[in-house]
């Protein structure tokens, strides 16, 4: 656990992260589904997870929330540029702004230095999801639910003595 440290954010979880703990729980689950039926995460899902996640930073810190605002523009940027880039060069959405707002939201929550860590636990759950699927002749993967997957395990690993306490 101690290894992970440094991908989270520095100042100890509140009274009011654990409690969001179960919204955020669902809501991730209810935009995986959708991403596996329909291949996108509606707005009114993730733009509400970046707001909640600055919202409970700048709680948590008493000031502007800098690691929030930045791991949500890192993020969306991120992710907003390589699916730009291969949607240019292959004519394919493949990595949709979606999944760019989904990883905002994780970088609101987590501040910027989980990017890193939710990026490779996300692509490591979606080769996985590739494997399982191989079956599927040209199928495409939904990015949405290992993205969310890798969000939520990284939230309860920085809410995890609260969230066990509590629940």
């Amino acid at each position: 656990m101690d290894q992970i440290a440094f991908f989270l954010p520095q100042h100890a979880p509140t009274w009011l992260d654990v409690v969001a703990t179960p919204v955020l729980i669902f809501a991730l689950g209810w935009l995986s589904v959708i991403d596996a039926k329909e291949f996108r995460l509606p707005d009114m899902g993730t733009i509400p997870l970046i707001a909640a996640g600055v919202f409970l930073a700048a709680l948590r810190i008493r000031d502007i929330p800098g690691d929030a605002l930045l791991g949500a523009f890192i993020g969306f940027g991120l992710f907003a540029a390589i699916g730009g880039f291969y949607f240019k060069k292959r004519g394919i959405e493949a990595l949709g702004l979606g999944d760019a707002k989904l990883l905002a939201a994780a970088g609101a929550w987590l501040g910027w230095q989980a990017l890193p860590l939710i990026i490779l636990i996300a692509s490591l759950f979606g080769i996985l999801l590739a494997v399982i699927r191989s079956q599927d002749v040209g199928g495409a993967i939904p990015f949405g639910p290992p993205l969310a997957l890798a969000f939520i395990l990284l939230w309860l690993a920085f809410c995890g003595p609260f969230v066990r306490f509590v629940f």
